[in-house]
């Protein structure tokens, strides 16, 4: 097992992370492009499947079309790289885990190499069938959502409506041996 020499600089880190919604228009490098999708590959899934297969998408239009799938996602047009999460489709429960371990990732990467990262859920089932019409992804696969990365210019929500920040206490959210009981 590999030892940071500062693990508690990297946790500190890990905690800085934020949904980012709006970047400069500045490509993602091939070789920083190369990274998050090593990170992708890298990354642990249900009995070591790795049921995924991974779409970049940097076309302007593509984008602007993938944006339109739902209002609360229309900030993706702005994004200058997404990449498309495709799951196989064989196991729905086992493949949302990988889902969600493969974009949490990305977004950590992202924000260790100095960008930003955001995920963006297509919706329901008919809105699905629609990103997976833009992405040319057959019937029979997954595909829920798409991260995008890129230069943050603020980790502020742009949408009308956007919740508030911070964190609740651990007092509220922590309990110890049974649901309810503090800790000592």
């Amino acid at each position: 097992m590999g030892t940071l020499t500062n693990a508690r600089e990297a946790t500190a880190e890990m905690r800085k992370v934020r949904q980012i919604r709006q970047y400069r228009p500045d490509a993602v490098p091939d070789d920083v492009l190369a990274e998050f999708l090593e990170i992708a590959r890298w990354t642990g899934s249900s009995r070591n499947t790795q049921p995924w297969h991974f779409i970049v998408v940097t076309d302007k239009e593509q984008l602007r079309r993938i944006s339109q799938v739902r209002a609360a996602i229309n900030w993706v047009a702005d994004a200058p790289l997404a990449i498309a999460i495709v799951l196989d489709g064989a196991n729905d429960t086992a493949e949302a885990y990988d889902e969600g371990r493969v974009t949490e990732r990305l977004l950590i990467g992202a924000h260790l190499l100095g960008l930003g990262g955001g995920t963006a859920w297509f919706g329901d089932a008919s809105q699905q069938r629609q990103g997976k019409e833009i992405l040319g992804i057959p019937a029979e696969r997954t595909a829920r959502s798409v991260v995008t990365l890129g230069y943050p210019v603020t980790s502020k929500d742009p949408r009308p409506g956007a919740a508030a920040g911070g964190r609740k206490p651990l007092s509220e959210i922590v309990s110890y041996g049974r649901l309810g009981e503090p800790g000592a």
